[in-house]
């Protein structure tokens, strides 16, 4: 897909961004639990029809699970399927899922008791699973590979007897994911005790009655920040979102301050706006510990905006759907840049002409379609692979188009 800008007419726009993934992945588990839980604004995304799909097969007693590209399913649902008594199936995924590190929350669930098997390399998925009744409930992990691992445990944890208390070793990577998680399941009323140490999850067999409304996806609000700060000016209103927002990436709005975008809370939506003829810094450098996810959008709208930058705490990046980091320093520096990248950094030393007409490689992974796609504001670019896009913002092509992002197939 070549894409070009053509300025719009007008500098006011208004869109409804997708429920977020992890949120919407996150409240289906417990559903899954809690059959009285009612859910409205699930994300349309491909990981939460994936997930969707998963637990919803399982009452047909099926021997294989495939959840293709999803890696917030495979996580959960290892964990979740482990948990269930004679429960016997297979859990698969692509080619690139299965070279996705599992290790860790398997042996965690086998500690607990769970009776986990490799069908391929060790370590990794797919993976034989015969579930069973969790009677343990004490487990230690480390908290600096992927929260995601934590929160798997944390979401099948009411289930157990006696509930789980989950010991932390090492500091804790992507901290707002586990507050969301704990969030969620306070919101159908299970008890959590949180603390830098360990994570206590208290056992619950009923809950109320109760409908939850799905925030929308900060991560997807992103690009469009990426897109006025790459643009002179304007003003876009984004919905729906909470000021009080618990989804880690909610920092994207403190972030873009740095490009001269300022926002503001009301009734339920985000006014984002910016100025023309904002000053911008010839460098930034943040820690993205709790926020890798938004590596990708600031990188390009630097690039863009030929600002320096040096991103820190990005050591999940490389087990994402590519290795992000290799990823960004090959297509950023088609443009002409200069890019450094270690284990856990990114250093951007940009380029004021940037070249025009780069076919930019998506790697299978939705966020390199995404952030780069605001960069057509500045050149004309191509994007491989589109539709990848659909993982988590299957209308993301649409959206972009209203702000004169042209798009030719």
């Amino acid at each position: 897909m070549k894409l070009s800008f053509r300025q719009p007419s007008i500098s006011k726009f208004n869109l409804q961004i997708t429920g977020s993934k992890s949120i919407s992945n996150r409240y289906l588990i417990l559903k899954a639990q809690f059959p009285n839980l009612e859910l409205s604004g699930l994300s349309e995304s491909d990981d939460t029809h994936v997930l969707y799909k998963a637990i919803s097969t399982l009452d047909q007693k099926c021997d294989e699970i495939d959840i293709h590209h999803a890696g917030t399913a495979m996580r959960f649902l290892t964990a979740y399927l482990s948990s269930l008594p004679n429960l016997e199936v297979v859990l698969k995924g692509s080619k690139r899922m299965h070279e996705r590190p599992i290790g860790i929350l398997v042996e965690a669930m086998r500690e607990l008791g769970g009776h986990l098997e490799y069908l391929g390399s060790e370590g990794f998925p797919p993976l034989k699973i015969y579930g069973k009744s969790i009677q343990k409930n004490k487990i230690s992990i480390p908290a600096n590979v992927s929260s995601q691992y934590i929160t798997a445990l944390m979401l099948i944890a009411p289930s157990f007897k006696n509930g789980l208390t989950i010991f932390l070793e090492s500091k804790i990577t992507s901290k707002p994911y586990l507050l969301m998680t704990a969030q969620a399941l306070r919101s159908v009323g299970v008890e959590v005790d949180m603390h830098e140490e360990y994570i206590r999850v208290y056992p619950k067999t009923k809950i109320e009655p109760k409908t939850i409304a799905v925030e929308s996806d900060w991560s997807s609000a992103s690009y469009f920040y990426s897109c006025l700060a790459l643009m002179d000016h304007g003003e876009f209103e984004l919905s729906t979102f909470q000021k009080d927002s618990l989804q880690g990436d909610s920092k994207v709005a403190e972030f873009y301050k740095l490009f001269g975008i300022e926002t503001q809370f009301k009734a339920g939506s985000i006014f984002i706006s910016k100025k023309a003829g904002v000053m911008h810094p010839k460098k930034i450098e943040l820690d993205l510990n709790d926020t890798p996810d938004l590596a990708q959008t600031i990188a390009v709208t630097c690039l863009g905006l030929d600002i320096a930058c040096d991103l820190t705490g990005l050591h999940t990046l490389k087990v994402k759907e590519t290795d992000r980091l290799v990823a960004l320093k090959t297509e950023i520096e088609k443009f002409g840049a200069e890019v450094e990248i270690t284990s856990e950094s990114l250093k951007l030393s940009p380029k004021a002409n940037l070249k025009e007409s780069v076919s930019v490689k998506t790697y299978q992974d939705h966020r390199m379609a995404m952030a780069f796609a605001p960069l057509a504001i500045k050149v004309d670019l191509e994007i491989l692979d589109p539709e990848v896009v659909s993982k988590s913002f299957p209308d993301f092509w649409e959206k972009i188009k209203v702000l004169g992002i042209q798009q030719n197939h």
